[in-house]
């Protein structure tokens, strides 16, 4: 009997031969189940040599990874190059085969500060990622990742990811009720937090109310958690988890290319989900929205035509990483070998001089602060300086507008294009202005701006989303030479779908569709399509709309048809096409003018659903009606209509009235109802700040309801126009 074998399936390759006739296959039968035949395989996986005996074969646990940050797994059919991404954490390779030795990431404000390569950012990553697996964290699980911004959320985020399990991510200051509701809807088994501080704030709900299988603690030592906090769940702290995924990786490596290997990998899919990330508050039902490998992708390869970033740009991280916005962000910059640095909100002020920034991506609030702070130092300045400060302003703003205007980024909606002799004269009186105003302008830039611009770098561009950039921002960093360019997006697209670019930076517009991005207006009764220049509601299609909202459906499709549409719930209109004057290079940028859907987007980029504060505070036997706003607003506010009868036998109750008085003045009722919203809407995760008394209810007849008795929110806060401009000042 002779025994040979090739270098294909070992047991496919035992060729037995014999010249007797007696039947082989108890023989085969012998040889498969009392021993292995091993052989020196030609593949870079398996070596075999000698013969051990085993009565079984063992069948191999199954697992995912990342096609080309984890390539060596998978077998060499499979292999892709390194610049094919396939999923999210597949561009760490190729970005540190460019960029090893650059500094990826500044972490000055953590303990212990940290600098990080491109090349210890890949290994941590892997680290992380085994060390999950280790610990038995399986494909397609979701791990919760309850943390701040800092270069371990992205390492735990990218390592969750990797191992092919979903990760479901918020930030420490929501309440405990909102990150159980999320934990719990989301079938998250185990819990990465950003520290001992948060988990002892969490961890008596959670360990009685939730099923958690461990912990990992990013920053701090697990000695810091409260007696009997994690009640016999395993608990790591960051280094306990890297160094197990560490020694799992060596010990794979040093016992031979495929010694011991117990596992079978599989690549990680395109469409996988990657996230989930929750855009509703603690009441209602909730809204996880499913984010794919394939949506985050799009946003990656397709944001350099906004921001053409290169490997010796530095950028200013300090929004919350879960936030769509920022992630997306900082995917894209990595892929350029940018440095990243983390701030605070603290810090903000003095890392802009310090790092200067060539790029700060940040939600309008962050402007609007600066923005009030250089006019704050102006004001302060001796008389004969501010005089000159405020007239170069002034001047410089004239030389923008007009410098817009013969350059043909003036916006407009008017769909008629002006005559061409109009047309003509109009630009050559653009040009007389801008040319008269230029050199007063250039002695703005050198007495004042450039003083500006030592003070808060961002010498390429301030990237604004997350909320409406106001138009005066907008105008004065324009003014100053500080290019912002304004973008628009939603969590559920991942989250850019438009945004100005660095060549056409359209003022009072959020910019042209991204790349593959379709987006279009529609009327907000029949639906139907409108043409350029119509306002109604803002549809978009595109790779980066989500796969939609986990166990949802019914939510799913109230905001996406079956041909992919995603409605926004957002009012605007696209500028119309002309081929000459001063909106020739307007055509097709989007402009928005509100929300037609309930969401609010304050200027801080935070979402707030107002039906939360809106039902707690009906609660209060003294507020008959209310609406909650703030849109484009730092804070809430809201207007009420009080019930008068409650309200008065109150106010006599707390001695605050005389027994025999009749009426409730508007101060004593203002203050009556600021006690009933603290109280009621403590437990929400936002507040409410200044609000409007309202003497007449809203009703049918007067417009402001629907048939089916629901407040008409639009109509209310048009209505209330004055009054709620007068509220914020």
């Amino acid at each position: 009997m002779a025994v040979a074998s090739s270098s294909s399936s070992l047991f496919n390759n035992i060729i037995i031969t014999t010249t007797n006739s007696f039947d082989r296959r108890p023989l085969l039968g012998y040889l498969l189940s009392n021993s292995q035949i091993f052989h020196k395989q030609t593949s870079r996986r398996f070596s075999y040599s000698g013969v051990y005996c085993k009565s079984h074969v063992e069948e191999l646990k199954p697992r995912k990874c990342s096609p080309i940050l984890e390539s060596t797994l998978l077998s060499n059919d499979k292999v892709l190059s390194t610049g094919d991404w396939k999923v999210v954490p597949d561009i760490w390779r190729s970005t540190t085969e460019k960029y090893g030795d650059r500094i990826a990431l500044l972490d000055p404000y953590h303990d212990p500060p940290l600098e990080i390569t491109y090349k210890q950012l890949e290994q941590d990553i892997l680290d992380f990622c085994e060390g999950l697996r280790v610990v038995g964290v399986e494909p397609d699980e979701k791990i919760a990742l309850f943390a701040d911004n800092s270069c371990r959320w992205l390492i735990a985020d990218q390592g969750i990811m990797a191992t092919g399990a979903i990760n479901v991510v918020r930030g420490t200051r929501s309440s405990v009720e909102e990150l159980l509701q999320i934990y719990s809807h989301s079938e998250s088994v185990a819990l990465i937090v950003d520290n001992a501080e948060l988990f002892n704030r969490i961890s008596e709900t959670f360990i009685s109310r939730a099923g958690v299988r461990f912990i990992v603690l990013l920053w701090g030592d697990k000695s810091c958690l409260g007696d009997g906090a994690v009640d016999g769940i395993p608990v790591y702290d960051y280094k306990g988890i890297t160094d197990l995924g560490k020694q799992s990786r060596t010990t794979s490596l040093d016992s031979g290319e495929d010694g011991g290997r117990r596992y079978a990998y599989e690549a990680i899919d395109s469409d996988d989900i990657a996230t989930l990330v929750y855009t509703s508050g603690t009441t209602g039902t909730p809204k996880g929205v499913m984010l794919t490998h394939r949506n985050l992708l799009h946003q990656i390869k397709n944001l350099w035509d906004i921001v053409p970033v290169g490997p010796d740009d530095r950028f200013l991280s300090m929004l919350p990483p879960w936030h769509a916005y920022e992630r997306a962000a900082e995917y894209f910059t990595f892929t350029y070998g940018a440095e990243q640095v983390y701030t605070t909100v603290k810090n903000l002020k003095e890392d802009l001089r310090r790092y200067q920034p060539h790029y700060l991506i940040s939600v309008p609030l962050v402007y609007e602060t600066l923005y009030s702070g250089i006019q704050r130092q102006i004001s302060t300045s001796s008389t004969i300086r501010k005089l000159i400060a405020l007239t170069l302003l002034k001047i410089s703003m004239m030389y923008m507008e007009a410098k817009r205007v013969y350059e043909g980024k003036f916006l407009t909606r008017n769909q008629k294009a002006q005559p061409l002799f109009i047309s003509m004269l109009d630009l050559l009186w653009a040009r007389i202005t801008a040319a008269v105003l230029w050199p007063l302008h250039m002695l703005g830039k050198k007495l004042v701006y450039s003083k500006i611009h030592s003070a808060i770098g961002i010498s390429k561009a301030g990237i604004s989303g997350g909320g409406s950039l106001s138009l005066h921002i907008d105008r004065f960093f324009e003014a100053i030479g500080v290019k912002i360019q304004n973008g628009y997006g939603l969590t559920e697209s991942s989250p850019v779908v438009a945004a100005r670019k660095p060549d056409c930076n359209v003022l009072g517009s959020v910019g042209h569709p991204l790349k593959h991005t379709e987006i279009k207006v529609v009327d907000l009764e029949t639906g139907e399509d409108l043409p350029a220049g119509s306002k109604g509601i803002v549809k978009v299609r595109g790779p980066q709309v989500m796969k939609g909202y986990y166990k949802n459906p019914s939510a799913t499709k109230e905001v996406l048809n079956e041909d992919g549409w995603l409605g926004t719930g957002d009012i605007g209109w696209i500028a119309p096409n002309h081929s000459i004057g001063r909106s020739r290079k307007c055509g097709g940028v989007v402009v928005l003018e509100g929300r037609a859907k309930d969401t609010i987007v304050l200027t801080t980029g935070e979402n707030v659903e107002p039906s939360e504060l809106e039902e707690a505070a009906m609660r209060s036997k003294l507020i008959q009606q209310i609406v909650v706003i703030g849109q484009d607003q730092r804070r809430l506010a809201a207007l009420i209509v009080p019930n008068k009868e409650e309200l008065l036998a109150e106010a006599k109750r707390l001695s605050i009235l005389d027994d025999n008085a009749s009426e409730v003045s508007k101060e004593k009722t203002t203050n009556l109802l600021h006690a009933e919203l603290s109280t009621w809407t403590s437990g929400c995760s936002f507040q409410i700040g200044p609000i409007l008394v309202l003497d007449e209810p809203f009703t049918i007849d007067g417009g402001l309801m629907t048939p089916t008795m629901k407040i008409r929110r639009d109509k209310v806060v048009a209505k209330y126009t004055d009054e709620i401009r007068k509220l914020y000042k």
